[in-house]
C-alpha cells in the first residue's frame, strides 16, 4: 500500500481548466470589430509589441473603429513582457477610461494584457504579487480579446501568463502565473496574420509549440484529457513546421501550425509543463532572449534528461514525429525521439546552444537593451552562471510537473550542455 500511495502522492486530484471561446480560420480577424462591439466594448486599449509598420495594427484598428469602438494604442509591450509593461498598460487603460483590452501579437502581448487586467482588477497592486497559482481575489476584470500573429504562444487559450520581474536586476526573475480569472473572453487565430512572421520567428515559435505538447504528454501529472491533444499537435508539427518556416505563404502549413499551437496549449492548460519551460524562463530572466528560441535549445537536452522516467512515452513521440521505430526496443525508440528533435532543429536553423547567442543572433533582438543594457553582447557561460540558471529553474512553477525529480546538482550537467555543447 505504501508504494501505491507514493504513486499518487504528487497529484492525487487533478484539475481540468476551461478554455475561452475562439474563432479559428481564414478571415477570422475580419470579425474583430463586430466581436468587440458584441462584448460591450466602446473604447479599447489595443496592446501590441513591435508590429507597428507591419500593416496588421492599422488594419485591425480600422476594423474596430468601423464598428464605432474607439481605439487607444499601447505598443510599448516588450518581448518577455516586463512588470512595468503591465503597470504602464494598466495606468493607460484607466487614464484613457477604456472598457476593454485587445492584445495583438504573440505571447508577449497576450501575457502583458493578462497582467494588466490583474492590476486593474486589484486597485493597482504590483503585478509581481500574482506569481504562482490562483492569486487573484477579484474575479471581475476587463474584457479581453486576444488576436494571435504567431503560431507558438497558446496564451490566447490558456490560464497562464509569464512576466519578468525587473525590481532587482542583480537577481533577475521571470515567473509564471496560473489563474482561471485571466482567461480571455475571445481568442482569434487567423493563419493569414502569420504570413508576415519572419522565418526564424516561425521556427522559434514552432519549437514553443513542440514544448507545449510534449511536456504534458510526459508530465508527472499524466492527465488523460490532455494526452490526445498533445499527440495530435506533435503530428501537426511533423507535417507543417518545416514548410511554414520556408514557405511562409503556404496556407496549409500556416493553418496546420495554427491548429498545432492552439491544441498544444489546451494540452498543457491542464496537463502541465516541465523543465523545458523552466530552463527557458531562467535563461531569458538573465538575457531577455526569445522564449521560443530558448525552448528550442532546451528541448532536446530536457528530453534526454527525462528519458529514464518516460521511455515509453518518448518512444511514442518518436513515432508521432514520423520515425520508423520498427525493430527498435522501447529505449532505442525513445532515443530516436531526441535525435529527431535535433534533426528538426537543424532543419529550421536553431542555434546549437545558448553560448552562440548574441545581440545580432536574430531580428528585433532585445538582448543588452533597456534594463538589460550592460549585460554584454553575448552570454556568460561560466560555471557560476550555469549554477545561477539551475537555481532559478528549481523555483519555477513549471518544474513540479517534470517527470524526473530534479535537484540543482542533477540539472547542472544538462544546463552546461545547453550553454556550451552541441549535438
Amino acid at each position: 500500500m505504501a508504494i501505491e500511495m507514493n504513486q499518487i502522492w504528487d497529484f492525487p486530484i487533478k484539475e481540468f481548466h476551461p478554455f475561452p471561446k475562439a474563432k479559428l480560420g481564414v478571415g477570422a480577424h475580419d470579425m474583430i470589430g463586430v466581436e468587440a462591439k458584441d462584448l460591450g466594448m466602446s473604447r479599447v486599449l489595443l496592446m501590441t509589441t513591435g508590429l507597428r509598420g507591419s500593416g496588421i495594427i492599422d488594419e485591425l484598428k480600422g476594423k474596430i473603429e468601423y464598428q464605432g469602438v474607439d481605439v487607444v494604442l499601447f505598443d510599448e509591450v516588450e518581448s518577455n513582457p516586463k512588470d512595468y509593461n503591465c503597470m504602464d498598460a494598466a495606468a493607460r487603460y484607466q487614464s484613457e477610461k477604456c472598457d476593454g483590452i485587445i492584445s495583438v501579437g504573440g505571447g508577449s502581448s497576450h501575457d502583458a494584457a493578462k497582467g494588466a487586467r490583474m492590476v486593474i482588477a486589484h486597485d493597482g497592486r504590483n503585478i509581481n504579487e500574482f506569481e504562482g497559482f490562483s492569486k487573484a481575489t477579484n474575479k471581475e476584470n476587463p474584457r479581453h480579446i486576444a488576436v494571435s500573429t504567431t503560431a507558438g504562444t497558446g496564451s490566447e487559450t490558456s490560464w497562464a501568463y509569464v512576466i519578468t520581474d525587473t525590481s532587482d536586476m542583480e537577481h533577475p526573475h521571470k515567473w509564471v502565473a496560473f489563474d482561471d480569472t485571466c482567461l480571455v473572453d475571445l481568442a482569434m487565430d487567423d493563419p493569414l496574420l502569420y504570413y508576415s512572421c519572419p522565418e526564424h520567428f516561425t521556427a522559434f515559435c514552432g519549437f514553443d509549440v513542440l514544448a507545449h505538447c510534449s511536456e504534458p504528454y510526459v508530465s508527472r501529472l499524466d492527465f488523460a484529457p490532455s494526452l490526445g491533444n498533445a499527440k495530435y499537435a506533435i503530428e501537426l508539427i511533423r507535417d507543417h513546421l518545416r514548410t511554414a518556416v520556408y514557405e511562409p505563404h503556404n496556407l496549409e502549413a500556416r493553418t496546420g501550425m495554427m491548429h498545432a499551437q492552439y491544441i498544444a496549449a489546451q494540452a498543457f492548460n491542464s496537463g502541465g509543463l516541465g523543465l523545458i519551460h523552466s530552463l527557458s524562463h531562467a535563461f531569458s530572466a538573465f538575457y531577455d532572449s526569445h522564449h521560443g528560441l530558448n525552448n528550442a535549445i532546451a528541448l532536446p537536452r530536457v528530453w534526454e534528461y527525462n528519458l529514464p522516467a518516460r521511455y515509453e512515452r518518448f518512444a511514442d513521440i518518436a513515432t508521432l514525429l514520423g520515425v520508423n521505430t520498427t525493430g527498435m526496443s522501447t529505449v532505442q525508440a525513445a532515443d530516436a525521439a531526441v535525435e529527431e528533435a535535433i534533426r528538426i532543429s537543424k532543419d529550421v536553423g536553431i542555434p546549437d546552444n545558448f553560448g552562440q547567442l548574441n545581440v545580432n543572433s536574430y531580428e528585433k533582438n532585445q538582448m543588452n537593451t533597456g534594463k538589460y543594457a550592460g549585460k554584454g553582447e553575448g552570454v556568460d557561460t561560466s560555471e557560476e552562471q550555469i549554477r545561477a540558471i539551475s537555481e532559478h529553474m528549481m523555483g519555477d512553477w513549471c518544474t513540479p510537473g517534470n517527470p524526473r525529480t530534479c535537484t540543482v546538482e542533477s540539472m547542472i550537467p544538462m544546463v552546461r550542455h545547453a550553454m556550451v555543447d552541441s549535438y
